[in-house]
């Protein structure tokens, strides 16, 4: 089993999960972060840390959101790996609660 980061995710991107991460699975995109499935050892450390209930594990995953499964696999062969907690974008408070960001998913 594995860890997804879903929508809520999208331009806010705090790391404060990157951090916790103990074999570094996370990738970082422009405004958004993901799992690599084949990384992840299912610890469960990253998904309370999450200020904006974005992680899931892939059994949990919201309806509607099934579709992250794929992203994070795909996009975590294209970005780089992220070990280190970096500061939030300016507006990430700004988007923490909208809702339907996928069209703002920067690659």
């Amino acid at each position: 089993m594995t860890f997804v980061v879903t929508e809520p995710c999208i331009k806010c991107k705090y790391t404060d999960c990157v951090e916790v991460c103990p074999v570094d699975c996370f990738h970082e995109g422009p405004n958004f972060l993901v799992i690599d499935p084949e990384e992840c050892i299912d610890c469960t450390l990253c998904e309370p840390e999450c200020p904006v209930t974005a992680i899931y594990s892939e059994d949990e995953v919201p309806a509607g959101q099934e579709h992250f499964l794929e992203l994070n696999a795909e996009l975590s062969r294209q970005w780089p790996v992220i070990t280190e907690m970096k500061p939030a974008p300016e507006d990430a408070k700004d988007w923490e609660d909208v809702k339907d960001k996928l069209e703002h998913l920067e690659r």
